[in-house]
Parts: C-alpha cells; sequence; structure tokens
C-alpha cells in the first residue's frame, strides 16, 4: 500500500504528464497552424487549375486572374481571384455562378478552382410599368437590353447591362422636364435559370418648367444681352441638354472675344411651390481676364513653313494686338483654327495654347504653335470602281504641301521630287486614270493663299476620254481660276477655260443631234461667281448655310451661256455624348442654258451620284433623249441632254462606330426639261478613309424610285469606291 505521500507524488506525476502530453499537442497544432498560415503568406503559386469550366478555357481564365505561377502566393490575391472568376462569367449572363477555392490545397501553393457554371440567362421579356406620358415604343428605344440580339441571337441578362439602362432611363427623363423621377428594375429568374425577365418600373412625376432665368456673375455683358443668346425661355419645360447647349453659346461668347479662361455653368434650383412644379434655372458666369494676343511662336515644323501656319490665322484675324478669340482656338484645343491650320500644313496634329505672355505683361498671351508634320507626298498605285465611271486604274503622284519655288539644286534632284517643292501648303498631282468606261489624264495645281492672301488659285491640265451612249467624247482642257475669299463669309471667283471637243465612233443609230458635232468643237469659257459659306465647319459642317451663283458665258465653235446656283443648308438633329452629330442637310441646285444653242455635250444630264446626281436613276439616265436614224422605226433613244435642269434633295447622315462610318437616309427629287417630275428614297453607308482618299468618302447606296417618267433609265444601287494596291 501506498501512504499518502506516495499517492500524492503518484498524482502530480500523471497530471504533469498529462500536462506535458496537452501541451505537446497543443504546440503541435499552433505549430501546424503556423505553418499553414506561413505556406499560405509566404511561399509560391506552384499551381492554378480549374474544374468544371466549359464556356471559358483554363487559359483564359488564368490571363484574367492577374497573377500566375512563381508569384508570391497571397491568401487575399486567391480569393480575389474566385470573385474574378464569378465576375467574368456574370458579365456574359451567368446569374447562378458559382465558384470555389481549395482550401487544403491553398495551404500547400496549389490554387485550386471549382465551377458551377449554371445556365447562362438570357432575356426572355422586357416591360415598361408605370409610365404614363412616354409610351412603351419610345423606352424600347432609350435601353439597349432586349430580348434579341441582332434580330437573331438572344440577349444575356447582366446586372450591369440594366444598371446602365436605368441611367439611360433616368437621364432620358431628367432631360425632358421630369426631374422627380423613380426608376428602378425588378427582374424574375425562372426556376431553371435559363430565362430572366426585366421590368422597368417607372413613377414619372410631374413636369418641372422654367419660372424663372437667372444670371450671376456677368459683368462684361448685361443680363439683356445674355438673355438673347439663349433659347431656353421662361414658362418652357425644363430641357437640360438645351440648358447647357445655352451653356455653352455663352462662354462661347466671351471666350471669343478674349476672355480665355470664360466658364458658364447651369444649375436648377427648385421653386418652393408644389403646386406649379417651377424651377430657376441659374447661368453662373466665371468671366476671368480678358487677354490680347501677343507673340505668336511656331515649332515642331521642320519642313513645312511658318507662313503656311501663319496665313491661316491671319486669315481668321488671330494675330498679334487682337482680342484672344478662344472660341476657335480655345484654350483646351479641338478648336477649328487648329483644324484648319492642320489642314493647310498636311500636319498630323496642330496644337495652339495660350502662354503667359514672356514681357510679363499681365493683358496679354503669348500663343505657342505646335505641329506634329506628317507624310504630305506619295505615290499612289490603286484601283478605283464606281456604278457612273465603271473600274478605274490609278498612279496618282500627289504632294499636299507643295511649294511651287522650291526648285533642286542640281537637275538630279529632278529625279526625286519628293525631296523637293514642299513646304508652302500648295497642292500639286499628277494622276493617270485609265478605265474601262472612262479614262483621264491630269495635271492639278492650287494655292489655297496666292502670294500670301485669301485667293485660291487653280490650274488644271486635262485629258479624258468617255464612252457615251452613242459616241465616244474626248476633251483636252486647260483651266485656271481665282476665288477670293473676302472677310465675313462671302467669296467671288473668276474662272477661264480653253476646251477641244471631240466627238467620233458613232453608232449607226446616233440621233441628228449627235450626228451634228461630230468631229472637233473649240470652246472658249470664262465664269464669274459669287457665293456665301456660312457654316460651323467648313470641312464637316453640321449648320449654317452655302449658297453660290455663277455665270460663264461661252464663245468659239458655240456661243451660248450657262447660269446655275445651288443653296445646302445643314440642321444639327442630335448630337450624343461623343459629340457625333446627326445631320439634315438640305440642297436646291438649278442650271439653264441661256442666250444659245449648246452642243449635246454641253447640255444637262441628272442621274446617279456626279454633279447633277439623282440617286435611284443611272448615270445621265434622266434626260432629254434623241431620235434615232438609220433604222426603220425610230425611236427616241439615246440621251442628248437638257437646256435645264432642277434638282431639290435632302439626306440624313447619322454617325455610326466612330466618324468615319455614317448611314445615309436620302430623298432626291428633281426634274429637266421633258418628262415629269422624279422622285427616289433610300439609304446607304459612307465609309471616311482621309489618309488615302482625304475628303472624299466612299459611298454605297440603294435607292427606289417612287416617281419617274417612261424613258428615264432607273438603276437601284450606286456605288463609288477606291483603294491602294
Amino acid at each position: 500500500m501506498f501512504n499518502k505521500t506516495g499517492v500524492l507524488l503518484i498524482a502530480a506525476i500523471v497530471l504533469i504528464g498529462a500536462g506535458s502530453v496537452v501541451a505537446a499537442e497543443a504546440e503541435a497544432t499552433s505549430e501546424a497552424g503556423q505553418t499553414s498560415a506561413e505556406r499560405a503568406r509566404d511561399g509560391i503559386i506552384k499551381s492554378i487549375e480549374f474544374d468544371g469550366n466549359s464556356k471559358f478555357k483554363d487559359h483564359v481564365l488564368r490571363q484574367r486572374l492577374g497573377f500566375e505561377l512563381g508569384d508570391k502566393l497571397d491568401p487575399f490575391l486567391a480569393e480575389g481571384g474566385r470573385l474574378t472568376i464569378s465576375e467574368v462569367y456574370r458579365k456574359i449572363g451567368f446569374t447562378s455562378i458559382k465558384v470555389t477555392l481549395d482550401r487544403d490545397r491553398l495551404a500547400r501553393g496549389h490554387l485550386f478552382y471549382t465551377i458551377e457554371e449554371g445556365p447562362r440567362s438570357r432575356i426572355a421579356f422586357i416591360d415598361f410599368a408605370g409610365n404614363e406620358v412616354m409610351s412603351k415604343g419610345t423606352l424600347k428605344h432609350v435601353v439597349k437590353t432586349t430580348e434579341r440580339k441582332w434580330l437573331l441571337w438572344p440577349f444575356y441578362y447582366t446586372e450591369e447591362a440594366v444598371e446602365e439602362d436605368l441611367n439611360r432611363l433616368r437621364d432620358f427623363y431628367y432631360d425632358r422636364g421630369y426631374l422627380d423621377y423613380k426608376i428602378e428594375a425588378e427582374t424574375e429568374v425562372s426556376d431553371d435559370g435559363t430565362e430572366v425577365e426585366v421590368v422597368f418600373v417607372i413613377e414619372e412625376g410631374p413636369v418641372y418648367r422654367i419660372g424663372t432665368i437667372a444670371l450671376k456673375g456677368n459683368k462684361h455683358f448685361s443680363d439683356e444681352d445674355l438673355r438673347g443668346r439663349i433659347e431656353s425661355g421662361e414658362g418652357q419645360v425644363y430641357l437640360k441638354p438645351l440648358a447647357v447647349r445655352d451653356a455653352t453659346v455663352l462662354a462661347k461668347a466671351y471666350r471669343e472675344i478674349g476672355f480665355v479662361d470664360a466658364e458658364v455653368y447651369q444649375r436648377v434650383r427648385f421653386t418652393p411651390s408644389a403646386k406649379d412644379q417651377l424651377v430657376t434655372v441659374e447661368f453662373e458666369v466665371v468671366e476671368g481676364n480678358r487677354y490680347r494676343i501677343g507673340r505668336i511662336d511656331i515649332a515642331g515644323n521642320e519642313e513645312t513653313q511658318d507662313k503656311t501656319i501663319r496665313r491661316v490665322l491671319d486669315e481668321y484675324e488671330f494675330t498679334p494686338g487682337q482680342w484672344y478669340n478662344a472660341g476657335v482656338a480655345p484654350k483646351q484645343g479641338r478648336g477649328l483654327l487648329e483644324k484648319y491650320a492642320q489642314r493647310a500644313a498636311v500636319a498630323q496634329e496642330v496644337l495652339i495654347r495660350p502662354v503667359e505672355a514672356a514681357d510679363g505683361s499681365t493683358d496679354t498671351k503669348d500663343v505657342r504653335i505646335d505641329v506634329k508634320e506628317g507624310s504630305t507626298g506619295m505615290i499612289m498605285p490603286g484601283v478605283g470602281v464606281s456604278s457612273d465611271s465603271g473600274v478605274i486604274g490609278r498612279l496618282v503622284y500627289r504632294q499636299r504641301n507643295f511649294d511651287l519655288t522650291d526648285w533642286p539644286e542640281d537637275p538630279g534632284g529632278l529625279l526625286t521630287p519628293w525631296r523637293h517643292w514642299k513646304g508652302a501648303g500648295q497642292n500639286f498631282s499628277v494622276t493617270l486614270e485609265p478605265g474601262t468606261k472612262y479614262s483621264q489624264y491630269y495635271v492639278d495645281f492650287v494655292d489655297p493663299y496666292w502670294r500670301d492672301r485669301p485667293v485660291t488659285f487653280h490650274a488644271l491640265g486635262r485629258s479624258w476620254d468617255r464612252y457615251r451612249e452613242s459616241y465616244d467624247e474626248n476633251r483636252l482642257k486647260g483651266y485656271f481660276s481665282f476665288e477670293k475669299r473676302l472677310r465675313g463669309r462671302w467669296r467671288r471667283s473668276i474662272g477661264f477655260r480653253a476646251e477641244n471637243v471631240r466627238v467620233d465612233d458613232l453608232d449607226l443609230d446616233a440621233p441628228r443631234e449627235i450626228v451634228d458635232v461630230k468631229g472637233h468643237t473649240a470652246l472658249f469659257g470664262a465664269k464669274l461667281g459669287i457665293g456665301e459659306t456660312a457654316v460651323d465647319d467648313r470641312y464637316t459642317p453640321s449648320k449654317g448655310h452655302v449658297f453660290s451663283v455663277d455665270y460663264e458665258q461661252v464663245t468659239g465653235d458655240y456661243d451660248f451661256g450657262v447660269l446655275g446656283g445651288n443653296y445646302v443648308h445643314y440642321f444639327t438633329l442630335r448630337e450624343d455624348v461623343l459629340g457625333r452629330r446627326t445631320v439634315l442637310a438640305a440642297k436646291v441646285q438649278a442650271a439653264t442654258i441661256v442666250g444659245g444653242d449648246a452642243p449635246p455635250f454641253e447640255k444637262f444630264y441628272s442621274g446617279g451620284t456626279g454633279q447633277y446626281g439623282l440617286r435611284g436613276f443611272e448615270y445621265r439616265g434622266v434626260s432629254t433623249r434623241g431620235l434615232q436614224l438609220n433604222v426603220a422605226n425610230p425611236e427616241y433613244k439615246d440621251p442628248i441632254g437638257s437646256d435645264w435642269v432642277f434638282l431639290a434633295n435632302t439626306e440624313v447622315t447619322i454617325p455610326m462606330i466612330s466618324e468615319n462610318f455614317a448611314l445615309l437616309l436620302f430623298v432626291d427629287s428633281g426634274t429637266v426639261d421633258t418628262g415629269s417630275y422624279r422622285l427616289s428614297v433610300g439609304a446607304g453607308l459612307q465609309i471616311m478613309v482621309p489618309q488615302i482618299f482625304g475628303d472624299i468618302p466612299m459611298r454605297f447606296e440603294i435607292a427606289t424610285p417612287l416617281m419617274k417618267d417612261d424613258d428615264d433609265e432607273t438603276q437601284v444601287f450606286s456605288f463609288s469606291a477606291g483603294g491602294m494596291f
């Protein structure tokens, strides 16, 4: 038997042993836990694997994670990868996606993601509830979510797409004066997760009108003066886009007269009158200081002469001593003056910026102009095709920044013309264009600032052949003209031509009018013209008008006059958030022979896409017809030209993917001195490739004649295109 002391001793030993075991286990557990954490914190990623994914391949998901094999292992990044994978799936309509991360493998440096994709949820139904003023048809055009994509494939549900549509609807209502709207989206997913119904629940609220227009901060202009410049008015429905445009107009009024830093902000304040739903529209003007132009420095132009840029500035009175016109040259860039200077120098980019005056003056701003030059000369082989002229081969030498006075110092330089004759902003080209229906060869020279003045000098020497309906026509022409741009928007011009026209290879049944002009005809013409260009942008106008009228007196083997004129008005129908404008152009054009009888090749032909284009009809398909000769039953078949022509056309240009792609909708109409009135409607696609064709677009158009004459020749599809080999 153990005595009491022995028992206590044994109990103590047992307790100590048990404590040691517990401590050892706890230490082991602690050590093991510490090791896992340390491995997760301080190890590296040894593998990245996925299981259950069928929509995306493994390498695609790895690219989305943001980390890769060999990177430091971080549990937080690993968890972030799980969320990233879930987001990748949700963005394309997998609403029930589940992604799990294997924690045990994570501790050993292996990232193993298990993916339960579930079904992809398509939009089965879209509806609107609560809307009373705006129709469902109108609202469906506002949102992008739809039951079908491109009329064929399903549109899949994503939270982001619905949220974007909510913002579109909210902006739509707010922009139209519904300031108390409440718009939410309710969604219902089918039991199997394959379909989602979306209902936009709308409380339109009342429409708000303008109770008061308040002006604040204006000192230079009076309230009355500024009110006269804006379109928003008291009593009108508050339209945010109109108010924002008004603020832009007011800011431009300041910037045009030297307030370089002027800003105008529009705000809405609610009037404490719930009954009337009135708001106060406040235009806050921050005028800033007014500056004159100091010194103008041009940098970056190694080949382009300074005067090429300065002549553009002079024409727009942007010269030292004048008020700094930040309307055409805003400090933030992208102004018209930059665009015009860039075109004059044929540069990649021209930046015009106001800088602090070098002489320390506080009321002037010096101007820094940075030019990034581009390639201005080219030798371009290519091919063109059009429904009017057939297939045309092309070999062009063109220098768009030509200098007629820059001759090489030795005759050997004549063999490398692209190294000489450049820098003065002139345009020179030699073109060889043999074709299947039409061939031409010409030398063309244009100086937009003749003798450094706003006068365009144009000289042309050209030979061309055209295969007509019942004969061949060849012309050899010399031409030169001057057009002076007057202060303001008007211009006047004078031009002269000398031309030899040869008509030969007549068909047996050619009409009498063609037979009578067989052989050579000499023509000499002098033309006077006057016009007005009042547009916001003379290269890509979106509002304003262009008007011109001219008269040419022709002598030689024939004596007659040609009186013509045209008027085009541009309207901006819509401007999106990127500044792209939907533009309506309405054009009226007319011409007539006066004071004599003109030969058939000087008369007017309509149809096609040329000068007197009438889409939906063939080139020269609308014309007076001549009676056949030398046939048993003669008919009025081949066109012989008309003594007058009248056209009235409208066209809407809708920008698409970018400014270089546009949808065309048009209505063409007109008549000549015989037959009834013609009318056609159509649509088309316009593609601009400025690097190759400059301002000349490629066009593909389909038109349907709704009104025509029995003798007219129709053509549903018309096109013009060109390209380089």
